[in-house]
């Protein structure tokens, strides 16, 4: 059941769609004219809103501007008996969900109210997925040393600057990474992440840039290469110090001149993609060694940032400790348990050579074993 508002200056029409609406057991509130709808759209919480254009004072478009600058989320249904093309345009772009002509069709307005209800519960069920992955790549932590790294964040972010994240294994890169993204021009737009250790060196070109049909045994069909996805948007290459030097070449290229060459095709395709790379290796060292060039690594080392290792900040263990364990309480469905802080300092004792990683591994392997208070002899028992 959903509840609707009508705004309809006829009588006739909003108590139709009133009877129409509440036999679908729907809740029906009705306004009779654009200034009272708009008022009881700004106090209450619609499913889904219809409304007439022709109206005195405040008329159907402006309705939908008001609506729109008070950022309300709700699908909004023009109806007009005066309908054409330019009318119906001009209201999808205002924000409209749907436009319907009188006299309405009864199973076009009820089809419109289930489409309109289908998009609110995907805007809903979107908007509480992202704020799981968001809570997920937080960046936790009030030491100096991370400190660092959020400033830099802020300041790099709304920018399109290419970004080089260097650290250790586990020390949360890939948060950094999300962080920039998050905070970026661009965080409307997809992030596509590639993983360059995970690839082998004689697929990683076809994953990068794509390949065409027949190019090589297994392409048995057109492949759309992970820059072609992330046009418009940001790349992440993590594990950068990992890729092959031919696969360098063309990601030097691509850098260079935004534009990148499916294998097997001689076409050039002009991609916009902001690039943010990752690696544990010292690059540096890896110049001198032959594995990696040095015009690339100019090209990606724009903004470094420099992740801290766990034993850099172990003033944050008590932060993270907090954190996992409400994290991962929440992921088994088990009542949150609690940290003493005998058994925190314990923690942070502790040389962690995996950081944040195996941090988040011994928190989980603790809620599991124990009991509801997690005390010292636990994570002596445990944790070592």
């Amino acid at each position: 059941m959903a509840k609707i508002l009508v705004i309809d200056d006829e009588r006739s029409i909003r108590n139709t769609l009133k009877d129409i609406l509440e036999f679908e057991k729907h809740k029906v509130d009705l306004a009779e004219d654009g200034k009272q709808g708009l008022e009881m759209a700004r106090s209450t919480t619609y499913d889904i809103i219809f409304s007439d254009i022709k109206m005195p004072g405040m008329d159907g478009v402006e309705l939908l501007t008001a609506l729109a600058e008070n950022e309300l989320e709700t699908p909004i249904v023009m109806i007009s008996g005066h309908g054409n093309i330019e009318t119906a345009v001009e209201c999808i772009k205002k924000g409209a969900f749907d436009f319907i002509e009188k006299p309405i069709d009864l199973n076009r307005l009820l089809i419109t109210a289930k489409n309109a209800l289908e998009k609110k519960t995907l805007v809903t069920e979107t908007k509480t997925l992202k704020r799981k992955v968001d809570k997920k790549y937080q960046m936790i932590g009030e030491s100096e040393a991370i400190r660092k790294v959020r400033d830099m964040i802020d300041r790099v972010a709304p920018t399109d600057a290419r970004v080089l994240i260097t650290g250790d294994n586990g020390t949360g890169k890939e948060i950094v990474a999300r962080m920039i993204y998050m905070q970026s021009k661009r965080s409307n737009a997809p992030l596509v992440e590639v993983n360059c250790a995970a690839i082998p060196s004689e697929l990683i070109e076809s994953e990068l840039f794509g390949h065409e049909k027949g190019s090589f045994t297994s392409a048995i069909k057109q492949r759309i290469g992970k820059f072609e996805q992330a046009d418009g948007g940001t790349i992440f290459l993590d594990e950068i110090g990992d890729m092959s030097l031919a696969a360098q070449t063309k990601v030097l290229r691509a850098l260079q001149e935004n534009e990148i060459t499916r294998v097997g095709s001689d076409k050039n395709i002009h991609v916009n993609v902001r690039v943010l790379a990752a690696t544990n290796k010292d690059l540096k060292a890896e110049i001198e060694k032959g594995n990696f060039r040095e015009d690339l690594y100019h090209r990606l080392n724009v903004i470094p940032i420099h992740v801290p290792s766990l034993d850099e900040r172990k003033e944050d263990i008590p932060l993270l400790v907090n954190h996992f364990c409400e994290l991962i309480c929440a992921e088994q469905g088990i009542a949150l348990k609690k940290f003493d802080q005998a058994a925190v300092e314990r923690l942070q004792q502790r040389t962690w050579t995996g950081n944040i990683r195996e941090l988040r591994n011994v928190v989980e392997r603790l809620i599991i074993l124990c009991g509801n208070t997690i005390t010292a002899a636990d994570v002596d028992m445990y944790a070592f």
